[in-house]
């Protein structure tokens, strides 16, 4: 197994959803040992989010199995885009960047003409791109700022699949980045977790309306993964102390995560729809 960290050192950014490169150590994408089994061969998959983070981890274990990407990112994150495309074609994959704001309709359905157009077609869904911030008094919380959050960590969902469906077809599958958030409640986050109960209840709703196309629809809920958002969202001394309250006494990797996503988009999960599949660390929720 992987030596992981289980401690950060104490650190910040600025921006969010933040960069890959600030990072100090950066998230670890692949495990040096995962190998490809074609799993995903000459598919495509159109990630949101998908220059850093979970969002990377998941395009480079896509191309290890053989998918080709078109990846959806902030134009600020550019240089994580750029970096992610590399990771990707070194994998001998094709990879499209589309960067641009999830709060514009245009946008959302423009990613997937892109992808279509310039990949051939598409064959998988992720909605992974969030935003978050820290607020402690729910009666303070700005209107504006719950909007914003849901524009971009739900609202955006939306519109993606809204955009894709007329495009996927049997075997096609959808997957999106829920949290354990959503399960238990964040008494800091209260925005952010309003948006992944919402993205909970929709991908289970779509997937019965889904299931007679033979469309999967499923989410990963990812419990505290080192991921930019993280010092970009907390103060340091919390970043500092990040995921050592879970059963394993340390954040998850990226890399831990997106093996997740290729179960979910590949035959293996055949059967699995409406479902959600929790990398948490050890912590047992309702689901």
């Amino acid at each position: 197994m992987e030596n992981y960290p289980t401690s950060l050192p104490a650190q910040a950014q600025d921006q969010q959803p933040g960069l890959e490169s600030k990072m100090a150590p950066e998230p670890v994408y692949i495990r040096a040992n995962y190998k490809g089994s074609d799993k995903l061969q000459n598919k495509v998959a159109l990630i949101t989010g998908g220059d850093s983070g979970i969002g990377r981890a998941v395009a480079v274990h896509f191309a290890r199995e053989g998918a080709n990407l078109a990846l959806a990112y902030k134009p600020e994150e550019q240089e994580d885009a750029d970096a992610t495309k590399k990771l990707v074609e070194a994998e001998g994959r094709r990879c499209v960047l589309l960067p641009g704001d999830l709060r514009d309709l245009e946008y959302c359905e423009g990613i997937v003409a892109q992808t279509v157009a310039q990949l051939g077609k598409l064959n998988i869904v992720v909605s992974n791109a969030a935003e978050q911030f820290v607020s402690t008094d729910v009666a303070e919380l700005p209107n504006e700022q719950f909007e914003d959050t849901f524009q971009v960590n739900f609202f955006a969902l939306v519109r993606v699949v809204k955009a894709a469906l007329p495009h996927l077809k049997e075997g096609d599958s959808i997957i999106a980045t829920s949290s354990i958030n959503a399960y238990r409640g964040n008494q800091q986050l209260v925005d952010y977790t309003s948006t992944k109960g919402a993205t909970t209840a929709y991908i289970r709703s779509i997937a019965q309306q889904l299931a007679d196309k033979k469309i999967r629809a499923n989410t990963v809920a990812p419990g505290p993964i080192w991921t930019p958002l993280i010092p970009a969202s907390f103060p340091p001394d919390k970043v500092a102390k990040f995921g050592q309250d879970t059963t394993m006494k340390r954040p998850g990797q990226p890399s831990e995560v997106a093996p997740a996503f290729v179960f979910l988009a590949s035959e293996d999960a055949s059967y699995i729809t409406g479902q959600a599949i929790h990398p948490n660390g050890g912590e047992v929720l309702n689901t």
